[in-house]
């Protein structure tokens, strides 16, 4: 345990480190989009990009992991929506507290992590299980979200817009065409000139220290900017959903999987299985301001999520590795 403890405490600590920076106004908060920017556009796009080239291409079509994944995650959405939803939390809030209670915080966190504690090997599930979320499970919540609406006369209007909205969210983000350029270099044995893979390399090399960092400021912006009185029951339960039952809820679902005969491979299962135990994604966050959305409520999920998943995630390496 002290080995990953070890391991994983660097990871956590760097997020501690932009939290107290932004916190305490150390880091302007007006440049906290600047970087956020620099590792979305940047960075990690790099980093994704030089995964998906050195990956077999295998690894990034393997359609157990995708399929076991993402019934998983619709099976998350359902169990969010139908434990929260009530008459003060509609299908706004109670949509985006089920996507940050099975959205992981994968892109920022989940590939460096994974990379340091299992190896290069792991980060071709990791890239299928970003798809999954990125593309599937924000868009459906998105939607979902704008049921409260379908009473009205432009319901379906308002679930078109947002429908669009979420495609033109996948469209514009470039990490997915960043994991779809690798996979397509690493499918033709594609290498890039040298001094532009140097580039290229050296942005990667960035993503995970500044990603970290960038995690804790937007967290400490959040609780700066939403800090009105709430009831520990509109956000503990899901935090628990989140790092307890969604990993449980893998475990399971790829177990049986596997003793069904599919064939996922145990190395991949434990991977998903690691994914699920982060922390929420810090972009929901942004999601649901977006859309308009209580956004202190899932600021306080994602910042106790990830504050517990110190503890909770270095235990769910110990009993899997």
């Amino acid at each position: 345990m002290l080995q990953i403890l070890l391991v994983t405490f660097p990871f956590f600590a760097l997020v501690l480190a932009g939290f107290v920076a932004a916190h305490r106004r150390w880091l302007p908060l007006e440049a906290i989009p600047g970087l956020n920017g620099f590792v979305l556009y940047f960075a990690l796009p790099a980093m994704l990009y030089r995964f998906g080239s050195t990956t077999p291409v295998a690894q990034l079509l393997d359609a157990s992991v995708f399929g076991v994944y993402l019934l998983c995650a619709l099976a998350m959405v359902a169990f969010a929506i139908a434990m929260t939803i009530n008459q003060r939390l509609r299908w706004n809030d109670a949509s985006f507290g089920a996507l940050v209670a099975s959205f992981p915080n994968t892109g920022f966190m989940g590939v460096p992590l994974l990379a340091a504690l299992l190896g290069p090997h792991s980060v071709g599930t990791v890239i299928v299980l970003i798809l999954v979320d990125m593309v599937i499970t924000s868009s459906l919540c998105i939607a979902l979200s704008r049921l409260d609406e379908s009473a009205g006369h432009n319901g379906r209007a308002a679930m078109r817009v947002a429908g669009q909205k979420a495609l033109r969210g996948v469209l514009t983000n470039p990490m997915p065409w960043a994991i779809i350029l690798g996979a397509l270099a690493s499918a033709v044995q594609f290498t890039l000139p040298a001094p532009l893979q140097k580039t290229v390399w050296l942005l990667a090399d960035a993503a995970s220290p500044v990603a970290l960092f960038t995690i804790g400021a937007v967290l400490a912006r959040a609780q700066l900017q939403s800090s009105h009185p709430m009831p520990l029951s509109d956000y503990v339960p899901v935090v628990l959903m989140k790092l307890l039952l969604h990993p449980l809820l893998v475990l399971a679902v790829g177990s049986a999987a596997i003793q069904l005969g599919v064939p996922l491979d145990p190395f991949a299962l434990t991977v998903m299985v690691l994914i699920a135990a982060l922390p929420s994604a810090s972009n929901v966050s942004l999601l649901a301001e977006r859309f308009g959305a209580d956004n202190g409520r899932i600021a306080r999920i994602i910042l106790v999520s990830t504050a517990a998943a110190f503890l909770t995630f270095s235990a769910a390496v110990a009993l899997l590795t």
